[in-house]
């Protein structure tokens, strides 16, 4: 089995400004310009064109909304805000408390941590009560 070789093109940037300039000052359509200069790729040209030229050639999307979809987003938007603020105030007071159990095991050389867990064996009478 013989693989066939595929061949990339590299245009060079004068050769892209010159193309874009002829569609904007030329009124050369993207499929005139690619047929002239044998491009290949749908996207090639209108790439260059948001690259190179003033855009006002290319497509515009424009989204219609009801109001009450416009204040959903800002509403979630602004819940997702709030939620990352609460996040962030909870890693720095989980932070904290660590920071305070610690400085407390240093001083009192103790294990806080270890003293305060629950006995496995309080947990099994408890369980089955």
């Amino acid at each position: 089995m013989s693989k066939e070789r595929r061949v990339n093109y590299r245009y060079s940037i004068s050769f892209k400004q010159k193309v874009v300039k002829e569609i904007e000052e030329e009124g050369l359509s993207h499929t005139e310009a690619a047929r002239r200069y044998q491009i290949k790729g749908a996207e090639t040209i209108r790439n260059w064109l948001k690259a190179f030229g003033k855009n006002h050639l290319l497509n515009k999307t424009v989204r219609i909304e009801m109001k009450g979809e416009q204040d959903r987003v800002k509403e979630l938007e602004q819940e997702i805000k709030k939620l990352k603020i609460a996040l962030a105030d909870a890693y720095l007071a989980r932070d904290c408390a660590e920071t305070i159990i610690d400085l407390a095991n240093e001083e009192y050389k103790t294990d806080l941590k270890k003293n305060f867990a629950p006995d496995a064996s309080s947990r099994k009478k408890n369980t089955t009560q």
